[in-house]
């Protein structure tokens, strides 16, 4: 062969090669799994004011859905990696992005706190990775900040205030006073608890904001026991609420006639906080282990590996992992978007999302439920803490696609 000849042999394979390329993009997505593993990524806190509310539990039940996945999708291994964000948005962004980069992370998880959820969401738009947020609450996660990729999953702000808030009002609790978190989070549930009670005929009479995990709250409950506002919502979670509670009982506040409203309250907390404390005291989950058979045969099973039952976050972190890898195994493909069309295609019918669905903004809507805590005498046995005041179907608990804001579903 001629060095002419031999040239254009080599030139010919190169345009073969380049069509080829070409011709495969037009195609779709390939089948199969990319580098040889699917990555899922479990970001929350794990050593703050949530530790207990998501934390080493929600890792725990992660592993526990790819355990019952079999390990492997499209015959590789899953792997779940887990890191602690400390509420930082910054440092939650860093990680998330040496996760994606260096890592080869697939998906990132969890993602407890509203304003790291938005910023790590943000970034997995623009890395093309998708985001599956439990323990946060914001509702502009599937609203206003919206993406193709972003997913929300086991509660959000607007439920909460249909939930808790609505009860209230509806039984009389007409004028309200907040002590609000200072973050996204607590702006938010505090927009959308104040919507509710206004549309019912209540009134808001004032509000206050306290940063996160604040140990004082004195001043901000005298402000709201001075307001003489029939509720006090705590617009907060975690050992912030907590606290809060604690201390309203030392300034007599429930005895003086007010009420308390744990607007983000779950059964980590309660477990936390006794009976005897938090009793009485009206809330909304997703999730409760003693709601039927299949919920407490999964509690069952969680509680042996952890020595505690699992709450709505670390319930619905199970649920979205398990979501994730059943859209993994029928797109064929662990691509990006074939995955996210996937998982707003295949109904959520679990423990967790009975006949739950997911709509084009990425809200998975499923049941809510109202509980009131027990008093210790009402308690038969332990993590008997829950009686059932209601069940809020999903589409009154969540808002439709279109009524959300997000620019995706106009």
């Amino acid at each position: 062969m001629t060095r002419l000849s031999r040239a254009l042999a080599r030139t010919t394979a190169l345009a073969a090669g380049l069509a080829f390329a070409v011709a495969a993009q037009a195609q779709g997505p390939q089948k199969g799994v990319s580098d040889g593993v699917v990555k899922i990524g479990i970001l929350n806190d794990q050593s703050g004011v949530y530790a207990d509310f998501g934390g080493r539990g929600s890792v725990e039940a992660a592993k526990m859905a790819v355990e019952d996945f079999g390990g492997k999708v499209l015959d590789v291994p899953v792997q779940i990696v887990d890191a602690d964000h400390q509420n930082k948005p910054d440092i939650a962004s860093n990680i998330a992005r040496q996760w994606y980069d260096t890592d080869r992370v697939d998906a990132i998880m969890e993602l407890t706190t509203s304003s790291v959820a938005l910023a790590v969401q943000g970034l997995s738009k623009e890395k093309r990775k998708i985001t599956i947020v439990d323990g946060a609450a914001t509702s502009d996660l599937t609203g206003k900040q919206c993406t193709p990729y972003g997913f929300h999953w086991a509660y959000d702000t607007h439920a909460l205030a249909v939930g808790t808030g609505g009860s209230l009002v509806e039984t009389g609790g007409d004028t309200w006073f907040f002590l609000t978190a200072d973050y996204a989070f607590g702006t938010a549930l505090q927009a959308d608890v104040t919507q509710y009670v206004t549309q019912k005929g209540g009134k808001v009479v004032g509000a206050v904001r306290h940063p996160l995990s604040a140990q004082d709250f004195s001043s901000f409950l005298l402000q709201a026991q001075g307001s003489g506002a029939k509720i006090i919502g705590l617009a907060n979670a975690g050992l912030d609420t907590s606290n809060a509670i604690k201390q309203a009982a030392e300034f007599g506040i429930v005895q003086g006639g007010q009420r308390l409203a744990a607007l983000l309250f779950t059964l980590a907390e309660v477990h936390g906080l006794g009976l005897k404390a938090a009793q009485g005291i009206v809330l909304t989950e997703g999730y409760y282990w003693d709601l039927d058979d299949q919920a407490r045969s999964f509690a069952k099973r969680y509680m042996a590996k952890t020595g505690k039952m699992p709450n709505m976050i670390q319930a619905g972190t199970y649920s979205s992992v398990a979501h994730y890898l059943k859209a993994v195994k029928a797109a064929g493909t662990d691509d990006t978007d074939a995955v996210a069309a996937k998982m707003r295609e295949l109904k959520v019918d679990d423990f967790f999302g009975r006949g739950g669905t997911v709509q084009a903004n990425g809200r998975m809507v499923h049941d809510m439920y109202l509980f009131q805590v027990k008093s210790p005498a009402e308690s038969k046995a332990p993590w008997d803490y829950y009686k059932l005041l209601a069940t809020i179907p999903g589409d009154k608990a969540f808002l439709s696609a279109k009524a959300s804001g997000c620019p995706l579903t106009q």
